[in-house]
């Protein structure tokens, strides 16, 4: 995938317990996207590849250590923002279930486990519940989300998968 963007990458953290399967998700402590729940991950530096860099980010983040090999492709989603094109960015996101140590709040994130079947949709970006369902269900996704102006609401979504 050409880059139309920043590069971003992001992790979403899954384990089983008896209520369901729950994700690890954050709230955003500091700078792009502040106050809301978001995935963990974050930009990819010069020299990095996107698997390198959630690996740091979600360290960084969360304290938890995850292995490239344990790393599942669950593909890419571009956000366009029209109003803001210098925050346009190129996400590929990733899964994991299995990673060391235990999650702990960073300067940038406190996170907390969730129902991956009731996300809190109402306080992440509306784009959320247009991929992450898919993703966290073993699914691949490949999508374009367009913001309108006001930067926050959807006004459109659009998978490039067949």
């Amino acid at each position: 995938m050409s880059r139309r963007g920043a590069a971003v990458t992001l992790c979403f953290l899954l384990r089983d317990t008896p209520a369901g399967t729950e994700v690890l998700l954050g709230m955003k402590r500091t700078g792009f996207g502040k106050g809301k729940i978001v995935g963990i991950g974050g930009h990819v530096e010069p020299g990095e590849t996107d698997q390198e860099a959630v690996i740091r980010e979600v360290f960084e983040e969360t304290g938890l250590s995850v292995l490239p090999e344990d790393l599942v492709d669950a593909g890419a989603v571009r956000f366009v923002f029209p109003a803001r094109p210098e925050w346009n960015m190129e996400t590929s996101l990733f899964t994991a279930w299995t990673w060391q140590g235990e999650p702990a709040e960073s300067d940038e994130i406190v996170p907390e486990w969730f129902p991956a079947r009731r996300l809190p949709t109402d306080r992440m970006w509306q784009d959320a519940d247009h991929w992450l369902p898919v993703v966290l269900e073993g699914g691949q996704v490949n999508v374009v989300v367009t913001m309108h102006t006001d930067n926050e609401s959807v006004a459109s979504s659009e998978s490039l998968l067949p």
